[in-house]
């Protein structure tokens, strides 16, 4: 097993804290280790260091590498400019290809929140196996448990997998629904949340490339010529001026006929706003998460953070207020996902020492 973890996003969802060269996954919002560091210490015990490619960004690299303890240098591969997930997987099938191994790769973001690790190792072996043993596209599907209208949702289909028979073929993809679709899709009982995360050979995602996404296949591939690592990396920015920027899901797994998805059930969740850190996170007697220095009065169903100084709230309910050293964010819990706004605003305002 070989194991590849996505950390470049810019989560500009949990601003004021989260910046360009500091987004979610280099963040410690979940635990007190950040979300890269805990997605590495969930993999361990099924994939060794010496298995772990972390694909980052040049923003991002030296905060990545100083995290990711543990990790061969040359495990840690920045990406010249963002491409969106199907150039950096093909850029990491084409590396482990280029080292002499087709052995199965785990493909998963550094941002998202796993309450059950064993459930999930367990989960990612079955579809190891799976992918191992034939030449097809895996994908973890997660268990929904409310009508969801922030994921996209798989369908899952009646034929399953030889020798597999927990493991279905994907009938469809579909995108974020509106709630009433989302309630029929949760009634019916055979879709699953789109979790975002991959199984499958170097080769069988590079034919597949090939075949859906020439755009993409041709200049990645072009660099399994490389001699080395070395001088793999040195082509890097050259083939991403070719390739174009599209997502993994929209430019192979909804076209591809190979797809089957595995039920994922281990407490998941992508972490997508500070109103899911408080859905996930532990709670006092009033409901409140409460982290630095804070003290409250009649508050309730709140979540709150203090940086640099203390915080100090009255008679407000099911807010969020985060404070860092030079900003301060006030909102409604369920308007969370709102902040883009203001992170489009300071970008338009010029505001960038914030950003």
């Amino acid at each position: 097993m070989q194991c590849v973890i996505m950390a470049g996003g810019k989560g500009t969802r949990f601003w004021p804290r989260s910046r360009a060269a500091l987004p979610k996954q280099l963040l410690d919002i979940v635990s007190e280790k950040t979300m890269l560091q805990e997605t590495i210490e969930r993999l361990l015990p099924c994939c060794p260091p010496e298995n772990i490619l972390i694909i980052t960004n040049v923003q991002q690299e030296a905060l990545v590498r100083k995290q990711a303890v543990g990790i061969p240098s040359d495990n840690i591969i920045a990406e010249p400019t963002g491409k969106n997930t199907a150039p950096c997987i093909a850029l990491a099938a084409a590396l482990l290809l280029l080292r002499g191994s087709d052995d199965v790769m785990v493909i998963m973001p550094a941002d998202h929140y796993i309450r059950d690790a064993h459930e999930f190792q367990r989960c990612v072996t079955r579809a190891v196996a799976a992918a191992s043993a034939h030449d097809v596209l895996v994908t973890i599907g997660i268990q929904p448990y409310a009508p969801e209208t922030g994921y996209g949702y798989i369908q899952r289909g009646t034929a399953t997998l030889p020798g597999f028979q927990d493991i279905h073929q994907v009938e469809r993809f579909h995108e974020k629904p509106d709630r009433a679709t989302a309630a029929a899709f949760l009634q019916q009982g055979n879709f699953f949340w789109n979790s975002g995360m991959f199984i499958w050979k170097p080769s069988v995602i590079m034919r597949e490339l090939q075949h859906l996404l020439p755009e993409v296949y041709e200049p990645i591939a072009r660099l399994q010529t490389s001699a080395d690592t070395t001088a793999f990396l040195r082509g890097v920015a050259d083939a991403y001026e070719k390739v174009p920027s599209i997502s993994i899901d929209y430019g192979v797994m909804e076209k591809a006929c190979c797809v089957y998805v595995i039920r994922g059930d281990f407490g998941w969740s992508d972490i997508g706003s500070w109103s899911a850190i408080y859905d996930i996170a532990e709670r006092n007697q009033d409901g409140n998460v409460l982290r630095g220095e804070v003290i409250t009065h009649d508050t309730h169903g709140s979540l709150i953070t203090a940086e640099s100084r203390l915080v100090a709230v009255v008679g407000l309910r099911d807010v969020i207020v985060v404070e860092t050293g030079d900003a301060i964010l006030v909102c409604p819990r369920d308007r969370a996902q709102d902040i883009r706004y203001l992170v489009d605003t300071l970008e338009r305002t010029g505001k960038k020492q914030y950003l």
